[in-house]
């Protein structure tokens, strides 16, 4: 399956729904030629969502015989609106922007939607720009209140375009509309598995020539990808730990507990928090804390480098999610968020970049660790930014709001395993910024931080929606955070998804 890469946040995530399917997807860039895709054996054709305005001058655009070949088409959101003009109709800014979980109501069944007609389906929308015209050749087959065109089929052909996202958790049978097309519109066979890919990888990384420096954070990524290069290139490998100061407690004895002794890997743990913590003075902007902290990571390995090389790579443990949302993906992608791992490294590293994960989302690397034999307890930690704790703390980084953040996310996750829900949501911290509020404490008023907790859902990061909690479970949380963190007298929840805003707080 080739999905055509507009830019959009969940490009690639329409892959991995299709690989969840058993059915190999590759991200191509949007201008790829129909005959290539001819060339290569490609069942069928998604043109993904994109940030641009399809009637903007300069707006990326697809090969026309895309829409005029034999290869079935599916186009979502900006994909959906160049598929709509390509056949005649009109496209421009809506009246009411839809973000978020919308009712579509499904007009009729068959291809796309089989088994679906007459169904009202809670579907992700993400767009400020929609459908206004179509042309009689273009069937509806699904609406909602603000856009009647949701969903519109090709007369004659098996195209399709939709404006909602299918490949996007929230979008209720979304997984099936993909399936239907997938298998029933294209006629597609299953042939792709994490195991193949596992032994792909190691295949690939045993070419490698020369020492492996191998970055770990103790999460389940850079677990992973040292279990992987272990595998694949055995004494070759050296991990390196660096404690910056922003880590979750414990995390240095951890990570030589399990990669030291279980997976009997060599890793040496470098104490660089001073550094770290030196170069973050004085910086609010949470673009320049990723920067400073990819920079700093770069320096520390450089000189770890010289001193014990010669390596001729340096691997980490970078997702999709990590390379999409710091614009690095296959097509025009804006930049959500500068990760330390991707957009911090500097341009002259003397060590080239490996990255065995790049192409994966957090759940597929779940399962490649448990094929490697990981224990449970690393495959499901919970995500931790690379940068740590710097982007949990709102404005410059102080001492006092990393204790605070450090202490207070530390019962946050406490909390949830006593409660059982630990293992059940996506991530669950407390962030920190520079406001004080009134307390009362010992019948005295008093100023303190307000830390906010934040507990999310998700399969893949590139969507997440707050969880739910039984407000008893948050009364506990805020009642320990504030009885147990000095100079805390308020405790706030978060309930905004991703979009709009984004998991991390910076």
């Amino acid at each position: 399956m080739a999905v055509l890469d507009f830019g959009g946040q969940y490009a690639h995530l329409i892959c991995r729904r299709v690989r969840a399917l058993g059915v190999y997807a590759a991200l191509l860039p949007h201008d790829t030629k129909y005959s290539e895709l001819e060339k290569s054996g490609a069942v069928g054709i998604i043109l993904s969502g994109g940030p641009s305005s399809v009637y903007s001058d300069g707006a990326p655009s697809a090969d026309p015989e895309i829409f005029s070949g034999g290869l079935p088409l599916l186009g979502i959101c900006y994909g959906y609106q160049l598929f709509v003009r390509a056949n005649g109709g009109e496209v421009g800014r809506s009246e009411r922007r839809e973000y978020g979980r919308t009712k579509v109501t499904v007009l009729s069944g068959g291809g796309l939607l089989d088994s679906m007609e007459g169904q009202s389906l809670a579907c992700w929308m993400s767009h400020s720009d929609s459908a206004t015209r179509i042309p009689a050749t273009l069937e509806v087959l699904a609406s909602s209140d603000s856009s009647p065109y949701a969903a519109v089929r090709l007369a004659g052909a098996l195209q399709y375009g939709v404006q909602f996202h299918p490949e996007v958790s929230h979008t209720q049978n979304g997984q099936a509309m993909l399936s239907n097309f997938v298998f029933g519109v294209c006629g597609a066979e299953r042939n792709w598995n994490m195991r193949e890919f596992l032994d792909d990888s190691v295949r690939m990384l045993s070419l490698l020539e020369g020492n492996v420096l191998c970055a770990v954070s103790g999460g389940v990524d850079s677990s992973v990808t040292a279990a992987l290069l272990n595998r694949a290139i055995g004494t070759r490998l050296m991990c390196v730990f660096v404690d910056t100061g922003l880590l979750r407690q414990g995390e240095a004895e951890r990570v030589r507990r399990f990669l030291g002794q279980e997976l009997e890997v060599e890793v040496e743990i470098l104490d660089a928090s001073d550094r770290f913590l030196g170069a973050l003075r004085g910086i609010r902007d949470p673009e320049e804390k990723r920067r400073v902290a990819g920079r700093t990571f770069a320096l520390v390995f450089e000189e770890f480098a010289e001193r014990k090389g010669p390596f001729r790579h340096l691997a980490q443990g970078t997702l999709y999610p990590d390379v999409i949302e710091s614009g690095r993906s296959a097509g025009p992608a804006s930049v959500i968020k500068t990760h330390h791992n991707v957009g911090g490294l500097p341009p002259d590293l003397s060590m080239s970049v490996v990255e065995p994960l790049r192409e994966l989302y957090k759940d597929e690397v779940r399962e490649l660790g448990t094929l490697l034999g990981l224990p449970k307890e690393v495959v499901e930690r919970h995500p931790f930014p690379g940068p740590g704790l710097s982007v949990r703390v709102v404005g410059e980084v102080t001492e006092e709001k990393l204790r605070i953040c450090r202490e207070a996310s530390e019962i946050v996750e406490e909390q949830l395993r006593r409660e059982g829900l630990h293992h059940k949501v996506w991530q669950a911290f407390a962030y920190v910024g520079d406001d004080e509020v009134t307390g009362v404490l010992g019948d005295e008023r008093r100023l303190g931080h307000q830390v906010t907790v934040k507990v999310v859902e998700s399969a893949d990061a590139m969507t997440a929606d707050w969880s739910r909690l039984d407000p008893g479970v948050l009364e506990r949380i805020s009642s320990r955070i504030t009885n147990e963190v000095v100079g805390v007298v308020a405790v706030s929840y978060a309930i905004s998804s991703k979009p709009p805003a984004t998991i991390e707080p910076q």
